[in-house]
């Protein structure tokens, strides 16, 4: 009887052990993106539906942001464990001001950030580009990547014009051009104004930032430095099997936060993150989806601050960290 009873008190520990193991490494974890759902962000609904933060350790819940959204405070405030940033002028802006927030991956290898202009208008090159007639770019663009384009291209601050998230100016005005996202606008253009209009990323003239990072806590890297490698590789693992595998549950669940998306959107929106590279190119071709290295930030800074963008004297290397990129992760999956 007391064979039996120890046989069976350490077959319930092991149980029991193993059932503690399984609920201590489905750790819950809440990124939290800077806009609604959409194409843009299809890796980490990937990573959620096809299982690859689980399978090392994460139950991750995703919350969609959007126009009153507020992600990065709810990261300083300890509320959500990761943010989805923008570009890396936020990051080095943080170190600026003494948050101690770091990126550690960026998704993006290229800012999405387009000029686009009307075929057969002698606005065919990026050089013809600052003859336009009218610059229509947002307020927030006007104090970042134009004021680089007016240092670094010589495009004249006079002829901006506010840009109200509407094409309508633009396909009106043919001597025109206009900021967008190359996964967005073009596609607006084409449907509201029945053409295809030329396309200038900005990354391939120079503006060399990443983009759609992934931001976290120092506190966070700190003390739960295996949760970041988790957040950090699977993301890269749905990024791969987003690009090039079955994306068709994390689409449903893009539509599900976000009804207003749909298929021919996210369609188009996929199409042009590979043909531009925006996700996969350069460095990631050897080091994998979300690969950084100090040279290229610091190139971007340099510029940044010669464009009067970011005073200089900023440590930028607060501002990230190469501690959990350039493994190589996923690598294996691309097709």
């Amino acid at each position: 009887m007391t064979k039996i009873l120890a046989t069976a008190t350490v077959a319930a520990a092991a149980l029991l052990g193993g059932w503690m193991s399984a609920a201590m490494a489905n750790e819950k974890v809440t990124f939290a993106t800077n806009w609604l759902a959409q194409a843009e962000h299809g890796g980490y609904y990937q990573a959620v539906a096809d299982g690859s933060y689980a399978a090392c350790g994460l139950d991750v819940t995703i919350q969609q942001g959007g126009p009153q959204g507020s992600g990065r405070p709810l990261l300083m405030a300890g509320k959500i464990d990761f943010y989805m940033g923008g570009n890396m002028l936020q990051a080095f802006d943080a170190v600026h001001q003494g948050i101690p927030l770091r990126v550690v991956a960026a998704t993006f290898q290229k800012e999405p950030q387009v000029i686009m202009a009307h075929p057969g208008e002698s606005l065919d090159k990026w050089e013809d580009l600052p003859k336009a007639e009218q610059y229509i770019i947002g307020d927030e663009g006007a104090q970042s990547f134009f004021l680089w384009m007016v240092s670094e291209f010589g495009f004249d601050a006079a002829k901006r014009v506010p840009y109200t998230f509407n094409p309508a100016a633009f396909i009106a005005n043919k001597k025109s051009i206009q900021q967008g996202y190359v996964t967005s606008e073009p596609h607006a253009v084409a449907k509201e104004g029945g053409f295809q209009p030329n396309l200038f990323l900005l990354a391939d003239y120079g503006f060399n930032t990443y983009a759609t990072t992934i931001e976290a806590m120092q506190t966070t890297i700190d003390k739960r430095p295996e949760v970041v490698q988790c957040f950090v590789d699977g993301s890269a693992k749905g990024w791969y099997n987003y690009l090039y595998g079955d994306n068709k549950a994390a689409n449903e669940a893009i539509k599900k936060d976000n009804p207003d998306i749909n298929d021919e959107q996210i369609a188009f929106s996929i199409e042009m993150m590979k043909k531009y590279g925006i996700v996969d190119s350069g460095d990631t071709e050897k080091l994998g989806i979300g690969a950084m290295t100090d040279e290229r930030m610091q190139s971007f800074y340099d510029k940044m601050v010669k464009a009067k963008v970011l005073p200089a004297g900023i440590d930028i290397k607060k501002g990230y960290t190469l501690q959990f990129v350039n493994k190589g992760v996923g690598l294996d999956l691309k097709k």
